[in-house]
């Protein structure tokens, strides 16, 4: 699929968004622009105000870099708007976020993985009296982007995906691709897969689909780890997207966002349904709305169906959770963090998502998170 033709598009709608988003928080700042705006310029400060009521200082924060261009637009518009208050959050990735969490060094981390039982364990030192829990708040398709010249259009299923991620097919031309794409000329040419080179859960989320609906095919674990030989790697979904955009034959794995501010081709996943899927934000939701919560008491943790068959249904897709502790915050940031996570869960927070290559956590599941996050100690 040609991202060219829908990018301008989204790159419009994005920038209107910001700029709707900017200017629903900048009542945070004054209080007397309400009658000016009628009924609903008075609702909308009213929640603004709230939101930033009692943040102040610095907040840093780190961790998944698929969230990075949601957290930039985020970042943006609250820090415009609650004046006072600085927030750094650090794309690195999702491993690194964790452990900085519990070391203690930022307010809140973002993983695109819940956390293990082990981890949950550590930030108990750093949690006094609580623990570290699971708050989703960014969905999206894994986009799997190549770089083909010639070839606009591209179909593979999970099988394929992971003969091709673990070096099993090797040319563009070879059999298996050519059956699923009988149109397309495929040339003869070195498939030059690219993968994550520090531990991320991009990588994890793609293994949890691989493992879901190739299993004959992927025989690795689901781990933040790359674990198949071969290929090429590169630093964040970034650095993955920018190796995709510069190699004709490349392929590779990283958030629709980054496809689509790159205008990078993605292909569309044959899951059996009735025709094959794009990866877009409106068929990321359609799986992610299926999402049942497995996590416990303030915990939030998600139980996606990677091998979904539902007409338009995206199957490889993640959730990012923002990571915070549910008792024992730290006082001086507690305040910030709450208003910061309130604004991200709110409607305005999450209207940023779709037009940013990103989808919205489903209603239902975001009414808990809202209440989790309100609850923050």
């Amino acid at each position: 699929m040609k991202l060219q033709r829908k990018n301008g598009l989204r790159a419009t709608a994005l920038g209107a968004l910001a700029v709707s988003g900017a200017l629903v928080l900048t009542a945070c700042g004054s209080d007397n622009n309400a009658g000016e705006s009628g009924d609903t310029g008075t609702k909308a400060t009213a929640a603004s105000s709230a939101v930033c009521k009692d943040a102040k200082g610095q907040l840093l924060a780190s961790g998944s870099s698929a969230q990075k261009n949601a957290m930039d637009l985020w970042v943006k518009n609250y820090m415009a708007s609650c004046t006072g208050v600085e927030v750094n959050y650090n794309s690195s990735s999702s491993g690194e976020g964790i452990a900085n969490f519990n070391q203690g060094t930022v307010g809140f981390a973002g993983s695109d993985s819940a956390l293990k039982p082990e981890e949950v364990a550590e930030s108990k030192k750093i949690c006094s009296g609580g623990q570290g829990i699971n708050l989703p708040m960014v969905g999206g398709p894994i986009a799997i982007g190549y770089h083909l010249e010639g070839v606009d259009s591209l179909v593979l299923d999970a099988p394929t995906l992971a003969k091709i991620f673990d070096s099993k097919i090797k040319s563009w031309d070879d059999a298996a691709i050519a059956k699923l794409n009988p149109d397309a000329k495929l040339p003869k040419k070195p498939i030059q897969a690219f993968h994550r080179s520090e531990d991320s859960g991009t990588t994890q989320n793609l293994g949890k689909y691989l493992a879901a609906t190739a299993a004959s095919d992927w025989k690795y674990e689901a781990e933040k780890k790359w674990p198949a030989p071969g290929g090429q790697s590169a630093s964040g979904s970034s650095g993955v997207a920018t190796q995709v955009k510069q190699v004709d034959g490349a392929i590779g794995y990283f958030e629709l966002s980054y496809a689509t501010s790159q205008q990078i081709s993605t292909v569309s996943v044959d899951t059996g349904a009735s025709a094959p899927v794009e990866a877009s934000s409106e068929n990321a939701s359609k799986a992610i709305a299926a999402a049942k919560i497995k996590g416990t008491g303030s915990d939030l943790a998600l139980d996606l169906d990677y091998a979904t068959k539902a007409d338009g249904a995206y199957p490889i897709v993640l959730v990012t959770y923002e990571i915070a502790c549910d008792k024992g915050n730290k006082p001086e940031t507690l305040a910030t963090v709450k208003s910061f996570l309130t604004y991200t869960a709110s409607d305005e927070g999450q209207k940023l998502l779709s037009d940013a290559g990103y989808a919205p956590i489903p209603a239902e599941i975001n009414a808990k998170v809202r209440e989790t996050v309100a609850s923050l100690s």
